[in-house]
């Protein structure tokens, strides 16, 4: 069994009710597991919300705790995405202090990452970029000298590819 801690992103359908998000929360905190990032958000069906998690841990303990979950009522599924073809993606946005010598070196990184200025003033730029959390990562680094003024991201949010999905089991 591998002890060596590594990313996993856990995706769940649980039921749309006051407390579920409370409860997952509680199961992870009372095992001394970290949640990395969190998402939330209502599927098609208006009683069942996707909730995208990313955590570390070794496989041991992510086999513990998936079953874990599964046995919380308010879960209706639970799967480990990591060890499966997904699609996995984060949002960015950036506001960055830029003066005029600055804008043509944003302009490029813009292009080169595929991002989108979403708002100028004359001292800041507010870039949008989607992507896997490690071209986040990189466009950030990129800035170099660039002030950072405020980072906002979403998270990982996963989807397995091709016919598999998550379904409502319960």
């Amino acid at each position: 069994m591998n002890m060596i801690d590594r990313r996993h992103i856990i995706s769940l359908l649980v039921e749309n009710e006051f407390g579920s998000l409370s409860r997952i929360a509680g199961l992870f905190s009372a095992r001394g597991y970290n949640i990395h990032s969190l998402n939330v958000a209502p599927t098609n069906d208006e009683t069942i919300s996707r909730m995208t998690l990313v955590t570390l841990c070794n496989d041991q303990k992510i086999q513990q705790l998936m079953k874990q979950l599964d046995k919380l009522v308010d879960v209706v599924n639970v799967r480990d995405l990591t060890e499966e073809t997904h699609i996995e993606r984060e949002m960015l946005l950036l506001k960055i202090k830029c003066n005029k010598s600055q804008r043509d070196e944003i302009k490029r990184l813009t292009d080169i990452f595929r991002a989108r200025i979403i708002d100028v003033t004359d001292t800041t730029y507010t870039v949008e970029l989607t992507g896997a959390t490690e071209k986040i990562l990189a466009f950030i680094n990129s800035m170099g000298k660039i002030k950072i003024i405020e980072i906002v991201r979403s998270g990982t949010l996963g989807i397995s590819r091709g016919v598999e999905s998550l379904e409502n089991t319960k």
